[in-house]
């Protein structure tokens, strides 16, 4: 009896010596993860400090340029030699969205690798390589982590109810040949399947998109289209199955005065 219970003890000690450091190795790889994230917000914001400040000469912050964009100058040149595949910079007011971002060769790189090449998890925004690199086409299409902590496009998902579409119904985009106000006109889960077999990160199907989107939205906007205009889709991961994927997509509206627009070479 003594040696069974003997046994037992030891057994149980085995199991909680285990089980404390299974607890801790887990802790460390926690901690461990948090600093790289950390690392990686860290990084976003000292690029931001360096490469988005207000124009110059502009007295008030809030006043908007022409076509209602705020007036944000984006050192192009500077984020060039940090990395040439700088493509444009996605400014969402009052959310984390205020980002660079990439032209891509592939669908991988871009989401373990910040700007300068280093390797993180929260990875960089990039343009889809189907895509034109000047956004001049009539289709453009921007990945970018869903983050538990909200950074990246972790807040895309906020455009599932309707009240924070009323409080956010435009971004704005801005790259070296001009700017953009993005007019937010529909948002839709999807499957990564279906988006691959529908080919919707096409072009030629971009009718189809919006059809697509259009029955499925989830939140109503009266912002409006029509033959002429470019569209800019953001996508992001979403959780209501595997691989579930939610996009939203805006009208690119050319700054007032600029030569942009679908089709301009």
């Amino acid at each position: 009896m003594k040696k069974r219970q003997k046994i037992i003890t030891i057994a149980v000690w085995f199991l909680l010596t285990g089980s404390i450091c299974v607890i801790i190795f887990s802790g460390y790889q926690l901690k461990k993860s948090l600093q790289i994230y950390e690392a990686g917000n860290q990084s976003y914001e000292t690029l931001k400090e360096q490469a988005h400040r207000r124009e110059s000469g502009s007295e008030s912050g809030g006043e908007l340029l022409s076509g209602n964009i705020p007036p944000v100058f984006i050192d192009f040149e500077w984020l060039n030699k940090i990395n040439p595949d700088t493509a444009a910079w996605l400014y969402c007011p009052d959310t984390a969205i205020d980002y660079p971002v990439m032209r891509a060769d592939d669908y991988d790189w871009y989401l373990h690798h910040l700007p300068d090449g280093s390797s993180n998890a929260n990875g960089t925004l990039f343009l889809d390589p189907n895509c034109p690199e000047d956004f001049l086409g009539d289709l453009s299409i921007i990945y970018g982590h869903h983050m538990k902590s909200g950074r990246m496009f972790g807040s895309l998902t906020g455009y599932k109810k309707q009240d924070y579409f009323d409080e956010h119904p435009y971004m704005f985009l801005y790259t070296e040949k001009g700017n953009y106000r993005v007019d937010l006109k529909y948002g839709c889960v999807i499957s990564a399947g279906e988006w691959r077999d529908r080919a919707f990160m096409y072009e030629v199907n971009l009718d189809a998109l919006l059809a697509y989107a259009s029955t499925k939205t989830t939140f109503k906007s009266a912002a409006e289209y029509g033959d002429d205009d470019s569209f800019l889709v953001l996508s992001t991961c979403s959780y209501e199955f595997d691989d579930a994927r939610y996009i939203v997509i805006g009208v690119l509206r050319p700054e007032s005065g600029s030569q942009l627009g679908r089709g301009e070479e």
